[in-house]
């Protein structure tokens, strides 16, 4: 099993450009387990983890619902913005500058094959991360992601998760406010739950901003525990 992952980061990149660079790796790494089946071969397949920020962007999972971004066309021009449906699950959610987004384009059978696994995985991940800025974060059940004041009038989310799978093999992945610009979200119902807030670290740490790569370097040492991988590039 190859537990080695090829970190690649992409810095600030439109998100339709991403999605597509997700899919080409997606759909190579599936072809390589479908000719390995059918040819009886044993090529090892690769993983990858994309980091990257997006510009302002909604993107629409298979589960969600239109009348959750509450703009209009022109409404998102005046805003910068762009939206797009999209295969990953789950509803409506923001991508901007400031918010620290992963792809793990990970073939599952180099590690565990059970989804559920993988998704508390990503969350311990950013548990773990937050953890180390003295935060409290965690999960509120039924809700993928990871959350601040679960059960309080107060519950807000900092993390997002929507992933989707095939043949074990995975794609999209988290998106963690950092500096993110909140103001975005006020223009869709997140994740279609209503009445929940959304947040970000550096509100929560009250500082102006949070460097991201700082942030970043305690993602991948928690992913690299986690997973028992080893990253291919590491930020130092």
């Amino acid at each position: 099993m190859n537990k080695k992952i090829h970190l690649q980061q992409l810095g600030l990149k439109d998100f339709k450009e991403a999605w597509d660079y997700q899919e080409q790796l997606f759909k190579e790494i599936l072809d390589l387990k479908i000719r390995n089946r059918r040819e009886n071969l044993n090529a090892e397949t690769p993983n990858y983890l994309l980091m990257v920020e997006h510009p302002h962007v909604y993107t629409l999972g298979k589960s969600g619902k239109p009348e959750h971004l509450l703009l209009t066309e022109e409404e998102l021009e005046a805003r910068n913005a762009k939206y797009y449906k999209i295969n990953r699950g789950g509803d409506i959610t923001y991508h901007g500058p400031g918010q620290l987004v992963g792809y793990p384009i990970i073939d599952l059978d180099n590690f565990f094959t059970d989804i559920h696994k993988y998704l508390r995985l990503l969350e311990e991940v950013i548990i773990l991360s937050l953890k180390e800025y003295g935060l409290k974060p965690e999960r509120s059940a039924g809700e993928t992601g990871v959350w601040l004041d679960v059960g309080t009038p107060f519950a807000r989310k900092i993390c997002a998760l929507g992933v989707r799978a095939s043949r074990w093999v995975t794609m999209h992945g988290f998106a963690l406010n950092v500096n993110a610009d909140l103001g975005y979200f006020d223009n869709i119902i997140p994740c279609g739950i209503r009445g929940k807030a959304v947040t970000s670290l550096n509100m929560e740490l009250g500082v102006r901003e949070v460097p991201l790569a700082e942030v970043q370097v305690k993602i991948l040492k928690h992913f690299e525990e986690l997973f028992e991988a080893e990253f291919f590039e590491k930020v130092n």
